[in-house]
């Protein structure tokens, strides 16, 4: 069965970092691109960060550049996205997803792991 699974969301302080993981427990999306987007309440589900199936390429929406980093371990399949400096407006449900992330064409989503940013 084919499944992306997320760990790692939480509450945290405006400034505080979190590290969000992804696995694909089978190893088959290995060779897929993959990435993260978000959903707020009451918002439709944004683009976070792509990265290309070997790690060479990434992309970030703008919202995020400079504070949030996205990286892969084919070896463990795993994906993960690093967050600095986190902002209340940064609280979101996020999710973990593989395909034409870029183009926002997705053929397997993760559940979802909260984060909230809140003092």
């Amino acid at each position: 069965q084919v499944q992306l699974v997320e760990s790692g969301g939480g509450l945290v302080q405006p400034g505080d970092s979190l590290k969000l993981s992804c696995v694909d427990p089978g190893g088959s999306l290995r060779n897929y691109q993959k990435g993260w987007f978000r959903q707020a309440p009451g918002k439709e589900r944004q683009f976070v960060a792509a990265i290309s199936w070997d790690g060479s390429h990434t992309a970030y929406n703008d919202s995020v550049k400079g504070r949030f980093t996205i990286s892969r371990d084919n070896a463990k399949n795993m994906v993960y996205l690093q967050m600095n400096n986190l902002k209340p407006e940064d609280t979101a449900v996020y999710y973990c997803a593989a395909g034409e992330v870029v183009l926002g064409i997705i053929d397997y989503w993760g559940q979802g792991t909260q984060v909230t940013v809140s003092s």
